[in-house]
């Protein structure tokens, strides 16, 4: 099939009339695309299942081993304004999405390749950006038509997709298990009427211990804290009744500025037995409220418990956790059904949680306090999660959060569509035959942007180390005989029906990739100038 013929360099005036690029404009245009382009190859090479892993050392020293898009650019330190918005450009796929972090980003650098070419022959970067927004638009239409509506009560459906996101990480030989436990924690925040799902209500705890097999969706609630048994006090509570206190249970420290001298050894007596009975005063009044366990907010000002409470606290039987950090408290509150109380006075029966159980038990030599058998609890979930080492349990993070993700987006966006590289042919097809109803130099936009959008299934058959040209040649011609959901089985090496292999994401990661690396070409291609100020 013919493409449209590019305009040619000329003086005539008219919409066809080649643009003369002033020299600093130009100069600082290329500057913007040659540091974006050098963003989108970085991370080239980690798309899809076969895509390579990148070491990232951090300032503090330590080491992260990912294939995840968003992560690796959070963590790169990319000077350029320009390299800086493609960063910006997958941290907002992210929200967005979840997934498609890499396609994103590689997509956004072979549209702008495609836009340079455009460039050194005349065309005006206005009309560029102009035509590449409206060949998105197009795109996200055929994209839609090629979707295939879902149900969320369809679980089967649900975890193909999160195995789909799954395949690609260095977790991918335990998908069978985290792609069910993703679907499971999103499927319960669901309500009847949902059209997302708040993700912070999914509490990820990681403990090292034990493999990623290990891992586990609880029932109740976890805390990423231990039981303090330095007082004696107890690791199990039944029929528990727990507080989420936000005061300190030691005694109280003079300001910053002031400091108190005791020379004589009666008065310091009288300290340490005032600072005892103040101590006693407050666990007694927590117990009169039948509080049985206490969780206690981490302190910067002072202890938030010292082995005075923690002796009282065990005398009377108290199960104590302490150093709950100040973001989990809202967590845990929903959870609990409880209230934060700020002061010991305002302690009552309507602030305390309820449960059946708190304990503290051993799993692969890793100690975990759950919470069973909560009373009144809000719409949250935890999973622990578990693995070799720190490296292992970061990226398996990761990798849980993408397939969370991958499930709220088909919360947002009921429809799969086929991966594989499948969808980027059949849209680049559809759009090159509409390039030619256009005119003029729209014509050859819409054509270069839908060539652009084969750097998704070449990138795919690279990284396998398959032919790059035969592949996505073999693509073409099978999509051109009405074979839609022809993509590539890397797994195999050949080009296959990609649904028949369960391989399928949700529509909104592919429309919100295309909407958002386009608007940031266009965003780039506008820069004429690069103006510091002071």
């Amino acid at each position: 099939m013919s493409k449209p013929s590019a305009p040619a360099k000329s003086n005539a005036s008219g919409a066809n009339a080649s643009f003369d690029d002033k020299s600093k404009s130009k100069d600082s245009r290329y500057a913007n695309i040659v540091a974006a382009r050098a963003i989108s190859d970085v991370v080239r090479t980690s798309l899809g299942p076969k895509g390579m892993d990148k070491m990232i050392i951090t300032a503090k020293n330590e080491v992260i081993i990912t294939n995840d898009g968003a992560t690796i650019l959070r963590n790169i330190q990319a000077f350029h304004p320009a390299a800086k918005m493609f960063v910006d450009l997958s941290a907002a796929q992210d929200i967005e999405a979840g997934d498609g972090t890499t396609s994103v980003v590689v997509l956004a650098g072979s549209l702008l390749g495609a836009a340079e070419k455009m460039l050194e022959k005349g065309m005006h970067p206005t009309i560029i950006a102009e035509s590449f927004l409206k060949a998105s638009a197009k795109a996200v239409e055929y994209l839609t038509e090629m979707s295939t509506p879902i149900k969320l009560q369809d679980r089967k459906t649900l975890e193909r997709a999160a195995t789909t996101s799954l395949n690609s990480k260095i977790v991918s030989q335990f998908s069978t298990l985290l792609a069910p436990i993703a679907v499971s924690a999103v499927t319960r925040l669901l309500t009847p009427t949902s059209t997302n799902v708040d993700l912070r209500d999914i509490r990820i705890v990681k403990k090292v211990g034990g493999t990623i097999e290990d891992t586990e969706l609880v029932e109740g609630v976890v805390l990423n804290q231990n039981v303090v048994t330095s007082g004696g006090g107890p690791r199990r509570m039944e029929k528990a009744k727990i507080a989420l206190i936000q005061f300190q249970l030691s005694a109280p420290k003079p300001d910053m500025d002031n400091t108190v001298v005791v020379n004589d050894y009666r008065q310091m007596d009288k300290v340490i037995k005032e600072e005892r009975a103040y101590i006693l005063e407050m666990c007694k009044k927590i117990k009169k409220w039948g509080c049985n366990v206490l969780l206690i907010q981490k302190s910067i000002l002072r202890d938030a418990v010292n082995e005075i409470s923690l002796h009282f606290l065990a005398k009377l039987k108290i199960l104590v956790v302490k150093d709950v950090e100040r973001d989990e408290i809202n967590f845990l509150s929903k959870s609990l059904g409880c209230k934060p109380i700020a002061d010991v006075d305002s302690f009552s029966e309507d602030k305390l949680g309820y449960a059946d159980l708190v304990e503290e038990t051993t799993k692969a030599e890793a100690s975990i306090v759950k919470i069973m058998g909560v009373k009144n609890p809000g719409k949250t979930v935890s999973v622990l999660c578990m693995g070799g080492s720190h490296v292992v349990l970061e990226e398996c993070e990761r990798s849980l959060h993408d397939a969370l993700c991958v499930v709220r987006c088909l919360v947002k966006k009921r429809a799969l569509i086929a991966g594989g590289g499948a969808p980027e042919i059949h849209v680049s097809r559809l759009l090159s035959q509409y390039a030619h109803t256009l005119k003029g130099m729209e014509a050859y936009c819409f054509q270069a942007y839908a060539d652009a959008l084969e750097v998704i299934p070449s990138t795919l058959a690279e990284n396998a180390g398959l032919n790059p040209i035969a592949i996505v040649t073999e693509l073409r011609n099978r999509h051109a005989l009405g074979e839609h959901n022809a993509g590539i089985n890397v797994r195999k090496g050949l080009v296959s029906n990609i649904l028949e292999e369960e391989v399928v994401q949700p529509l909104l990661v592919s429309t919100s990739a295309v909407e958002l690396s386009t608007e940031t070409v266009s965003l780039i291609l506008k820069i004429d100038e690069i103006l510091w100020s002071r």
